[in-house]
């Protein structure tokens, strides 16, 4: 990714957890622009261009909750792996599910990595610290 500014879509539904990203991101200076969708049937419309807020270019990155009202983070990943514009962008789950079918679905979904909530405050800015020197050093297609 070098210097080159990524958009990053946060599907989540909790606005407890949508601050707190945002606080982590700020507290680890990642400048890269955050979307927030509140479902999947929401960050589905975004990503095709079809909310109000999409942006020119599609996010890169994803961080996905699973569990959320409407459709869940499951089905939502199923959507963008069939769809061939989508396909590609890097999947993040961020959820309080430990069931190993959750990991195992996700996996099979080919997501980036799975990150059990919740973590304490401190141990959460170290994983998007971590999160962000990964995609500082991933190389993305045009």
């Amino acid at each position: 990714m070098g210097d080159k500014i990524v958009n990053i879509l946060l599907v989540e539904d909790d606005e407890v957890d949508v601050m707190n990203v945002k606080r982590a991101f700020k507290k680890n200076n990642v400048t890269n622009p955050l979307f927030v969708c509140n479902n999947g049937l929401e960050a589905l419309e975004f990503l095709r261009g079809q909310h109000p807020d999409s942006p020119s270019e599609i996010p890169k990155i994803i961080l996905l909750d699973l569990n959320m009202p409407k459709m869940g983070g499951i089905e939502f990943l199923r959507e963008v792996r069939k769809n061939d514009e989508l396909k590609n962008i890097s999947v993040f789950v961020m959820t309080t599910s430990n069931e190993d079918r959750d990991k195992v679905d996700a996996y099979n979904l080919n997501v980036a990595g799975y990150i059990l909530k919740p973590l304490s405050m401190e141990r959460f800015i170290e994983a998007v610290s971590t999160l962000n020197n990964y995609w500082k050093l991933c190389e993305f297609p045009e």
